[in-house]
């Protein structure tokens, strides 16, 4: 059986592939789309930046941050007082656009006690972005504290009472510094040794009762006058209470001491 092959000189007559969509012109039209797309993705990169990584935010914007933070606790506070900042870290999960220029601010009616949050807004970038950045202020000042541990209901004496110094940020609640203010004073839950005595650890006073005479003192800028009336309720320390006056005109205020209601006004 024979197999017939087809020669060379067959094979060099074959005639040669025309000239279709994968020509020259389609190849140049390949070239010029890949560029198109190169330059497409080059754009994109450029109008979606890499995110700012957490690890990312300088030194001296850190040491910003700290600045910001101590001069917001240090509003009020005696100047032996001492502050120290602890920052954290942002939410790993925001995706922050590269700014130059980035500016801590302290966000309005939030205290900078304890745990709380700075402001960081990008002011000078593309994408302008505003964040908050979680840290801890510690205020370390001297303070009343039990010098062992005190049973609820125990009454305070000056001899129960120890200065030290603490965080008194660390918890709500006012701290007292004259132990002579507290004699008397009752417990309302324990305390261990060498904590601080606040003011919600302490049962309330009663200062008057309903119907008694007390005197009413409206302060406001740049001025403060007082009035007396008389308590619809009796007056517990730190709490709301009505005055009605002569003329029949009812007013709220706190029980700020004996007989004394305050109004702000």
């Amino acid at each position: 059986m024979f197999q017939i092959r087809p020669s060379s000189m067959m094979q060099a007559r074959q005639p040669a592939p025309r000239a279709g969509r994968w020509g020259v012109c389609g190849v140049v039209g390949m070239v010029l789309s890949g560029l198109t797309a190169v330059q497409a993705w080059a754009q994109q990169s450029v109008q979606q930046p890499a995110p700012l990584e957490v690890q990312t935010l300088s030194a001296d914007l850190l040491s910003q941050v700290q600045q910001v933070a101590q001069t917001g606790a240090k509003g009020g506070l005696p100047t032996q007082a001492r502050v120290e900042v602890q920052v954290g870290a942002l939410d790993p999960r925001l995706k922050l656009a590269p700014c130059t220029v980035v500016q801590p601010y302290l966000p309005p009616g939030l205290q900078m006690w304890g745990r709380t949050r700075i402001g960081l807004r990008c002011v000078q970038g593309q994408v302008r972005w505003n964040v908050s950045l979680p840290v801890t202020v510690k205020v370390y000042a001297k303070a009343l504290v039990a010098t062992d541990a005190l049973a609820a209901g125990t009454q305070l004496t000056q001899a129960l009472l120890g200065m030290a110094e603490i965080d008194i940020a660390a918890e709500a609640g006012a701290v007292f510094t004259d132990a002579a203010s507290l004699t008397g004073r009752t417990l309302i839950r324990p305390l261990a040794a060498g904590e601080a005595v606040r003011s919600g650890s302490l049962k309330a006073r009663q200062w008057f009762a309903a119907g008694d005479t007390v005197m009413v003192r409206a302060i406001g800028p740049g001025y403060a006058v007082a009035r007396e009336g008389q308590a619809m309720a009796m007056g517990l320390e730190g709490q709301n209470v009505k005055v009605r006056f002569e003329s029949g005109r009812i007013v709220t205020g706190r029980v700020v001491g004996d007989r004394q209601v305050e109004v702000l006004l």
